[in-house]
């Protein structure tokens, strides 16, 4: 007896950008740098999306300032999304955006048979507000706890350790998967930075090796089974001199 042809539902991917709108990135031409970079990696994460029909990438994005709001607030599959600017103005709410996240990582709304969210999050600063209650609530959800966490620096300003914070223990050994802040000091590596966290690290996140357990088996460490890929030859490890800050 011959089985239908069915094709199996393929399985949410939630990819978030957490980023800093506070007045500082009003400086330099950073926040332009930053619409322009998320902008300019939309056609390659479609790709990525296309190239693994198993996966639904779904785009979200939370902006912080005085507070935090999410920018985009329906999860838009990415094929679908227009990106609209965000403007700067304001402190550094970093913690609200955290709890902001961590509302959304709840079971539901999220469906169990989700795939490891991608979090990154971006910051030219330091948070003016309860940093440590945010994470630690953001952190009482299984689905962070397997959640691939990446962090951008723009510019030396940023406040490295609550980065590495958020993303977790930086690792021991000579990986160059980047479990610490990814440090961008022009447009140009920030651009790089988005495009490789869109398409490769997207791309490795919708691999079946990065599936995880059920929502309610917490694990401890970012991205569960998950495993980054390397930074590619052409962007410098965050931990080579990248010689005079632009920002």
């Amino acid at each position: 007896m011959a089985f239908p042809n069915v094709r199996l539902s393929n399985r949410p991917l939630h990819f978030i950008y957490l980023c800093d709108c506070s007045g500082s990135m009003a400086a330099q031409g950073k926040m332009q740098a930053l619409n322009q970079a998320i902008r300019q990696s939309l056609p390659g994460m479609a790709e990525v999306a296309r190239e693994n029909p198993e996966a639904r990438v779904l785009v979200r994005a939370v902006r912080f300032a005085d507070q935090a709001a999410w920018h985009l607030a329906e999860p838009t599959p990415v094929q679908h999304l227009q990106w609209r600017d965000l403007e700067a103005g304001g402190i550094t709410a970093m913690g609200d955006a955290l709890n902001l996240v961590a509302e959304a990582l709840q079971s539901p709304p999220m469906e169990e048979r989700a795939l490891p969210p991608v979090l990154v999050l971006i910051s030219d600063g330091q948070p003016t507000d309860d940093f440590e209650a945010g994470l630690a609530n953001l952190m009482r959800r299984p689905w962070a706890q397997k959640a691939v966490r990446l962090a951008i620096a723009m510019g030396h300003d940023a406040d490295l350790e609550v980065l590495q914070q958020f993303i977790g223990p930086e690792p021991t050994g000579r990986s160059k998967s980047p479990r610490r802040p990814l440090q961008a000091s022009n447009a140009t590596t920030l651009a790089q930075y988005i495009q490789w966290a869109s398409t490769a690290v997207v791309g490795a996140a919708s691999m079946p090796a990065s599936r995880v357990a059920p929502a309610g088996d917490p694990t401890p460490e970012s991205g569960s089974n998950f495993h980054l890929p390397d930074l590619p030859p052409t962007l410098l490890d965050p931990s080579d001199d990248v010689g005079p800050l632009v920002w």
